[in-house]
């Protein structure tokens, strides 16, 4: 009997360790990720951004996705590809009023997406 409760406290140590350290993981990659929107979208707001400078942020959420696929589902990431694509596209366009909308949708999920992850009841049941 020692042995098996011995053996479930280990597991739900190591599950309660993983799920802490997946909240982490996400919140600072999408904090990061945050930063770097917030930056072009100030550009973006003063006119002065280029399509380069669209296109670095983009490159930079390559590089965290092909981490973040192992902790977050696909339609969260595959959403994020799709509204960073069209900001790239329209900053490159010059068209910066319908970038700053893309740009706000962007900044929304970047706050809202590591809450989900955060292990809380509400996101266990």
């Amino acid at each position: 009997m020692v042995k098996s409760l011995t053996a479930i406290g280990i597991s739900v140590a190591l599950l309660l360790g993983l799920a802490l350290f997946e909240w982490f993981y996400v919140t600072g990659q999408f904090s990061d990720f945050r930063g770097e929107l917030e930056s072009l979208y100030t550009k973006v707001e003063e006119e002065r951004a280029s399509g380069e400078d669209a296109r670095v942020v983009q490159d930079r959420w390559e590089d965290r996705k092909e981490n973040l696929h192992v902790w977050i589902p696909h339609n969260d990431i595959s959403r994020i590809d799709d509204y960073m694509a069209e900001t790239v596209r329209l900053v490159a366009e010059k068209n910066f009023p319908l970038a700053l909308p893309k740009l706000e949708i962007l900044l929304h999920l970047s706050e809202c997406l590591p809450g989900t992850y955060m292990p809380a009841i509400e996101n266990i049941f």
